[in-house]
């Protein structure tokens, strides 16, 4: 299992010589984490696929990445996919869409040992329930990939790496989605690997989780690597100003924002009275009453698959609730009550570009171009993105888009589900910043969904805890 890679002066290229990463180099290898951080869209990502063979056939790689000595990017494409799995193993950023919906997941996390280890299928099964368990996911093996929260999706991928016991794993944003016991239990699980002699990439925008990775850590901006080095000293003494802007902008650095706060209580735009939904014998939430109310920021909060995202689908009409009733406001057009999706790629039409589904919505609803050229502005997005389909930008990029295409049709509501889980620290900043902007100066009534408590401390008016089911009001005025 003692493999080392080592990236020399890796570059990749677009057909047409756009730069995208830029004479990177690092390396990896038993009880060596690697762990890369940076900006979305920095390439980050792209490292990772050029390691593991996947990238796109319309990109170029120039350097070398060598595996004990043995370039990979000399290799075949069929000599790269030899490896996959048993010299080699991904856990990719979008679980949900890497999983097999027709299979049960105990079954997905079964059949890889008697198709990579030679186990009968009576041993794999005890085995693929033992992997289950080590992420808190026992009771839902016979589920199926649709029926799983994003990160319970999460966790069963991990199980999945871990069952491929490959000596190099690489693994993209492990935690997106998690709850902060939950990523914990993710770094636990990656120390265990590396303890097991594996070679461990990580990709994150959790720098509580890069901290955890005791091993080198890379910084990457814009295609180039930064900063390289142990991780307590990149972490703990930046050297470079773009590390520490990402070090100042975790949510616990903030200033208050207690002076931005309404001190009346905003006009009701959707009630929820009573409450309920179950999947089976398991009660998401019982008896919750809750209102949205413009110009204020609602909270849900909450362990992977208690509820969260189930109840602002209910709100929004998407789903129905078991018991309870809720109550919209009148007259208002559904175009204003609007969603950020969870997946942002599940939203987005694959083989339309950006730019063609932006005048789509721009002739469809009557939104100037200067507005959406100025949303690219707010959300740091370059107006050459446009020219991209949805699956050949990173995913954080992405998410950027879908917000801006949810505020571009002014909600009076915005579910926004999980809207920073795939942003770095300076970017979600950036859209939080936004966020809060548009439900203070527009009246916008904003649920958000998140795992991360000091960010829900930091801007909510009311906290929806769904691992106790309470509600707890921030407004000064109702304290």
């Amino acid at each position: 299992m003692n493999c080392e890679i080592r990236i020399e002066h890796l570059t990749i290229k677009t057909g047409d010589g756009t730069v995208l990463v830029d004479n990177v180099s690092a390396a990896f290898g038993p009880q060596r984490p690697l762990c890369l951080i940076g900006e979305t869209g920095s390439g980050k990502s792209l490292v990772m696929h050029a390691v593991f063979g996947s990238l796109p056939d319309n990109l170029e790689c120039e350097g070398a990445i060598l595996l004990d000595g043995r370039d990979l990017l000399a290799l075949s494409p069929h000599e790269r996919r030899v490896l996959w799995g048993r010299v080699i193993s991904l856990l990719p950023q979008e679980p949900s869409r890497a999983l097999d919906p027709t299979m049960s997941v105990r079954s997905q996390v079964a059949e890889i040992y008697p198709a990579l280890h030679g186990e009968s299928w009576q041993q794999a099964k005890a085995r693929a329930q033992s992997d289950l368990s080590a992420v808190g996911l026992e009771e839902s093996g016979h589920a199926y990939p649709f029926e799983l929260s994003g990160g319970m999706a999460q966790r069963v991928s991990i199980a999945m790496a871990h069952a491929g016991q490959s000596s190099v794993l690489l693994v993209d944003e492990p935690t997106k989605g998690l709850d902060r016991a939950l990523c914990d239990v993710v770094a636990e699980m990656l120390d265990y690997e590396v303890g097991l002699g594996r070679a461990v990439m990580v990709i994150t925008h959790d720098l509580e989780l890069a901290a955890q990775t005791k091993g080198t850590i890379g910084v990457m901006r814009a295609g180039r690597l930064v900063e390289y080095g142990p991780v307590d000293e990149v972490l703990g003494r930046p050297k470079d100003a773009y590390t520490r802007s990402l070090v100042a902008s975790l949510p616990r650095n903030w200033p208050r924002t207690d002076k931005h706060r309404s001190t009346q209580a905003g006009t009701p735009q959707i009630i929820g009275r009573g409450l309920g939904k179950s999947f089976g014998p398991n009660t998401l939430f019982a008896d919750l009453d809750l209102t949205l109310r413009s110009g204020e920021i609602t909270v849900a909060l909450g362990p992977s698959g208690s509820g969260k995202s189930t109840l602002g689908n209910i709100l929004l009409g998407l789903v129905d609730a078991d018991h309870g009733v809720v109550d919209q406001t009148e007259g208002l057009a559904k175009t204003r009550y609007q969603k950020i999706y969870q997946d942002p790629p599940s939203a987005f039409i694959v083989h339309q570009t950006l730019g063609q589904a932006f005048d789509d919505l721009g002739r469809l609803h009557a939104i100037p171009e200067a507005l959406i050229d100025q949303m690219m502005i707010d959300l740091g997005l370059d107006r050459g993105l446009l020219a991209r389909r949805p699956d050949a930008i990173s995913g954080g990029e992405l998410q950027r888009f879908a917000i801006g295409r949810a505020l571009l049709l002014e909600p009076a509501v915005l579910f926004a589900d999980e809207a920073t889980s795939r942003l770095d620290p300076v970017s979600q900043k950036r859209v939080i910043d936004l966020l809060v902007a548009q439900v203070r100066d527009r009246n916008l009534a904003l649920m958000l969904v998140t795992h991360d408590h000091v960010l829900a401390d930091q801007i909510a008016d009311h906290i929806i805890d769904l691992g106790g089911q309470k509600e707890t009001a921030r407004r000064r005025s109702a304290a």
